[in-house]
């Protein structure tokens, strides 16, 4: 009676599935019926389900092994109706369409459970769990129907396998045979699904202070396997299952939650991959033909900071990026921008860093003192999801393909974790020779920087490569470097004091309203303070502007546009045509303001890049150089103050020096040059003595010259 009664309930939850797959889920099976078995499952809305059908769909998170079944048994009912006429892949019996691999995903379940708040009472239960893929491991083969053959009776039975182990048999099925083996595996009368195992840990931001994140492990089964990589943001809806742990001396107590993957929902992704409607693009167009749209996308990053027009222009054209580029020789020019912020404590490069991290669709926030070379590029680790094999872990540069890397503190990171940077921002690639792995991954981000000077405050009487604790040919990678001075002004210091005070204000005024049932608060009172920090572009439209932008404008250079800029470079190298003048500029400069004016083009969505365009980008890369390109010494433009970190007026005195030393040494016994004769020598040469004491610190580095005692220096 109670296995008549079991059947009774799975028809009667088959029959009210198939009603509601007519009703809500009929284009996506005729879909099916034309893309069979490249495609094999239907994903049902789990919203439609509690409208429809709500009984079905409490039942379904209590008993999804019920269900479940019962929906795939209702689908494949449905598929046969409309397959009665169409031959699938060869079979010519009605045994053989049996359409045992179709699956039915359900998406968009309401409530989402932390990681941390799993627990037994969700055994079995369907459920949600949101985060970010840490591993994947290969898409594998896995058995689910084992044909074996007995050698002795030459008899084929199957047995299915279900659990976490292989099952053997254990005696022949055939009853006149019935021995104990051998048997063997026949691989092409088994059945097998594609499988791979993820494991899934709680994001970032989701973390309160002090906890660490804590993970699960994820089977994921058939077409969703292998669509998910290190550093994505998901959800996974599925069965929550235990399997029991095996020590040494025995079973342990403990079990292993896993989680059974029913479907997968982006919830962050990529510039390609966010979904823009009819409707938002109609909105994206419209704003597009704003003659303030560039004011607005500037006010929009950022708002709560006050000022900083010049860099949060610069972040909008990181955002907008210039166009990727493959040349017919097959090598990769990029597109990505890359922005050093280098300035005073205490204004906001941090703020602007984590705001940046939050409006790109794949964005990464790491501190340089806390990350290491590995944490930012990839970590070789034993893989604890499959055999105990060396893998690869994806670190912060890869995890933001497509998007923005926010590293802060980059003067704090140790040498080799600088020099893991090179590659990455100008390759874009990250290659990895670590535990017999030899493998290059995709680093294809703009990088965000922010550095303090070595010494607490910028001086501006000195050059950029001396007070940045970072070498020259890494600060020569990034196309803007802004230097942000806190400098005291009466006018807008009082602008920006206002401006935190009332951004503050309405913050107090949200939080009273919100958390004191006696408040007599309104939200109008709080809607009125709020425009001061709310931005002209809402950062969900914003997203979607700027991947349409990136998805869908690939501009042109105009031949203005193009002659402005190469007047533009060709202008600043003349300066540089003396022999004894410093070399302002290299094409390094030139590819960056290209970047720049293709990112200018694309926030209008245009297709050419205008003469404006061109004008904006040389404006803003000769704020920069006014900035950081110059030589402390004769105010010229002199590259090498970036790229070397000796400018050449420094280079002529370290030669005058030189032989300064080296006339000293041939006149005292055994080329030894005492420090101050040396210091006397050259300030007859207008090498003052702080001059002179920091050319041979720099010479002494280098190892240029040796000192045989602390009174005594000697040229190697």
């Amino acid at each position: 009676m109670l296995v008549q009664g079991l059947k009774m309930i799975e028809e009667k939850w088959v029959n009210k599935f198939r009603q509601f797959l007519k009703t809500y889920n009929e284009e996506d099976i005729l879909r099916l019926v034309d893309n069979y078995p490249e495609t094999k499952s239907v994903s049902v809305n789990y919203d439609n389900l509690v409208k429809s059908v709500s009984e079905l769909a409490t039942e379904l998170l209590q008993n999804p092994d019920e269900i479940i079944p019962a929906a795939e048994e209702a689908l494949r009912q449905e598929l046969k109706i409309h397959f009665v006429d169409i031959p699938i892949s060869g079979s010519d019996s009605e045994e053989e369409m049996d359409l045992k691999d179709v699956k039915v995903r359900f998406e968009n379940l309401p409530h989402k459970i932390p990681i941390r708040d799993l627990r037994s009472k969700h055994l079995l239960k369907f459920i949600a769990v949101e985060g970010m893929i840490r591993k994947a491991t290969e898409v594998r083969p896995k058995i689910t129907d084992a044909a074996f053959l007995c050698t002795n009776c030459e008899h084929i039975f199957n047995i299915p396998q279900t659990g976490t182990k292989f099952v053997e048999p254990k005696e022949c099925e055939n009853v006149s045979c019935e021995r104990r083996g051998p048997f063997k595996l026949l691989i092409d009368k088994s059945t097998f699904v594609d499988a791979q195992k993820l494991q899934i840990q709680e994001s970032p931001e989701s973390l309160k202070g002090g906890n660490q994140p804590q993970s699960i492990d994820v089977d994921v089964e058939d077409e969703i396997a292998g669509i998910v990589k290190p550093g994505d943001r998901v959800v996974i809806n599925g069965i929550l299952r235990s399997h029991q742990r095996t020590l040494r001396e025995g079973k342990s107590l403990f079990y292993d939650l896993v989680l059974h993957c029913n479907s997968l929902e982006y919830v962050d992704r990529e510039f390609d991959e966010l979904n823009i409607s009819p409707k938002d693009e109609k909105e994206i167009i419209q704003l597009s033909k704003d003659p303030h749209l560039y004011e607005k996308i500037i006010k929009s990053i950022a708002p709560s900071i006050f000022g900083y027009e010049d860099i949060k222009e610069a972040l909008a054209l990181q955002l907008f990026s210039g166009v990727p580029k493959v040349m017919p020789d097959g090598s990769r020019v990029r597109g990505d921008i890359h922005v050093l912020l280098v300035g005073d404590p205490g204004i906001a490069k941090s703020q602007l860093l984590r705001y940046m991290v939050k409006i790109s669709p794949r964005g990464v926030f790491a501190s340089g003192k806390s990350a290491s070379s590995s944490g930012l590029t990839a970590a070789a680790v034993r893989d604890d999801l499959g055999d105990g094999r060396w893998t690869l872990e994806a670190g912060a540069l890869v995890m933001a393909d497509m998007g923005i890397a926010a590293v802060d503190e980059m003067d704090k990171m140790s040498r080799e974790d600088k020099s893991a940077l090179h590659e990455a921002m100008e390759q874009q690639t990250i290659s990895v020779a670590k535990a017999g792995i030899l493998a290059t991954l995709k680093s294809r981000c703009a990088l965000l920087g922010a550095a303090n000077p070595k010494y607490g405050r910028f001086d501006r009487y000195e050059g950029l490569a001396e007070q940045i604790n970072m070498p020259p040919a890494l600060i020569s990678r990034f196309d803007l470097i802004f230097i942000l001075l806190d400098v005291p002004e009466s006018k807008r210091d009082g602008d920006i004091a206002k401006h935190i005070l009332r951004s503050h204000f309405a913050g107090e005024l949200n939080e009273q309203m919100s958390r004191d049932p006696a408040s007599e608060i309104t939200e109008k009172q709080v809607g009125e303070q709020m425009k001061i920090i709310l931005p002209p572009i809402e950062n969900e439209m914003l997203r979607k502007y700027v991947a349409y932008a990136r998805r869908n404008i690939f501009p042109v250079m105009e031949d203005e546009a193009r002659e402005h800029l190469v007047n533009y470079y060709l202008d600043l190298r003349k300066m540089g045509e003396n022999k004894d003048s410093p070399v302002p500029v290299t094409a390094r400069q030139l590819e960056a303001l290209v970047r720049l004016a293709e990112a200018s083009a694309r926030i209008r969505l245009s297709n050419k890049i205008t003469l404006e365009d061109a004008k904006r980008t040389t404006r803003i890369s000769m704020s920069c150089m006014k900035q950081v390109g110059v030589d402390p010494d004769t105010g010229a433009f002199d590259v090498d103050v970036i790229a070397t970190g000796t400018s050449k007026s420094q280079r002529d005195k370290i030669h005058v020096l030189m032989d300064v030393i080296r006339d000293v040494g041939d006149r005292n016994p055994g080329g030894k040059a005492p420090l101050e004769e040396v210091y006397v020598a050259a300030e007859a040469e207008n090498i003052s003595r702080d001059q002179a004491e920091e050319l041979i610190r720099k010479m002494r580095q280098k190892g240029d010259l040796m000192s045989p005692d602390k009174k005594h220096i000697k040229i190697v």
